[in-house]
């Protein structure tokens, strides 16, 4: 047995999401968003290299981890769990992350998520972005969202993912996934291909790119309804991240693409709860609107914020409202909400002497 999977069932049975392996260091895992080490040595460099080597170097991630200095890709523990992996080096040596990938696919019920989205999956086209932070849970929740295609629908779906997390059985659609490294060199070529097979539905894993954000939005233009991940935090720097990636030149046509093409953006940040022994979802969303095409293409990006708030009634909201929702609730903190909020004075009357100076510290 590979010596990293006692770690991660070490993990597993405390209920972690992630474990963090570095060079000279305590493997920790991360519990509720808390990390914490586990009761083991030290690592060093060179148990570290050998480690790592044991699950890589049957799949051939090795040599390209040694070549580029990051590898990802998918491992499973068979009756356990699966979960993604990235390698990296650091100034200490080599170290990696593993993160944990349900074995099943939850629901859109399940996992709480905004009724909203069902009626963003019954889109015809369009361009629908789940954003958030690294380990928001951007994956699960587009996962849910395609199941629930799946369910519901007779679709052709495309995903393109780096790598495969949640694997989806055949229902009532057809769905191809596709792994970066594995069944494709790359995010761009791999679109292209998909526009030549007949989609109805494409998912891109993550649009890190300038031609991936810009072969998206042709998608979108076309007539397909497109799912894509982004690291921002809200609609407003969400749709200021994809054209700012483009040189000025060409941003006037990229404002008209996406005007005539976004339909959605489902922005999420985990919290932890009150009592501690998890976290939960607040989400701010951002539906397709008359208003919407116009305030894109004339770069009044500060006018979403309206947008969203005065059409709360079809099912869209701010950040801050939901975490004014949980918070009311009491389901997190006056400090998490506090935290995790743009408009931060609005949460301050509900902090309390001893909020206030863990905050300071």
């Amino acid at each position: 047995m590979p010596k990293i999977d006692a770690f991660l069932r070490t993990m597993i049975e405390k209920g972690g999401s992630d474990l963090h392996l570095c060079s000279c260091m305590k493997p920790k895992i991360r519990v509720h968003g808390q990390l914490q080490p586990l009761d083991v040595p030290e690592i060093s460099p060179a148990e570290m290299k050998d480690i790592l080597y044991e699950i890589a170097a049957p799949v051939k991630k090795w040599d390209w981890f040694v070549k580029n200095k990051d590898q990802d890709f998918a491992y499973e523990i068979e009756g356990l769990a699966r979960f993604r992996v990235n390698y990296m080096y650091n100034h200490f040596g080599p170290g990696a992350v593993l993160r944990v990938i349900p074995t099943r696919i939850m629901t859109i019920d399940e996992m709480k998520l905004p009724g909203i989205l069902r009626e963003v999956c019954d889109y015809p086209a369009g361009l629908v972005l789940v954003t958030g932070p690294t380990g928001s849970g951007k994956s699960t929740t587009l996962a849910a969202m395609m199941d629930y295609i799946n369910d519901t629908q007779s679709k052709h779906i495309i995903t393109i993912e780096d790598p495969i997390e949640f694997v989806h059985p055949n229902k009532k659609s057809v769905i191809v996934q596709r792994e970066v490294g594995a069944d494709t060199e790359a995010f761009g070529i791999a679109l292209r291909g998909a526009i030549r097979a007949d989609p109805d539905i494409i998912l891109v894993g993550e649009m890190r790119d300038l031609e991936t954000m810009n072969l998206a939005l042709t998608c979108a233009t076309m007539g397909m309804l497109v799912f894509a991940t982004l690291h921002t935090n809200n609609a407003p720097k969400t749709v200021d991240r994809i054209i700012d990636t483009f040189p000025a030149e060409q941003q006037p046509q990229i404002r008209a693409m996406l005007a005539q093409s976004l339909t959605a953006v489902i922005s999420q940040l985990l919290c932890r709860t009150k009592d501690g022994k998890g976290r939960v979802a607040a989400h701010e969303i951002l539906l397709k609107h008359e208003a919407l095409p116009a305030t894109i293409r004339e770069g009044a990006i500060a006018n979403i914020r309206s947008i969203i708030e005065q059409s709360v009634g079809r099912g869209m909201k701010t950040m801050d409202s939901d975490l004014m929702r949980l918070y009311k609730d009491g389901v997190i903190t006056a400090s998490e909400a506090f935290m995790k909020a743009t408009n931060k004075q609005d949460f301050e009357p509900f902090l309390t002497k001893e909020d206030m100076q863990a905050i300071r510290s």
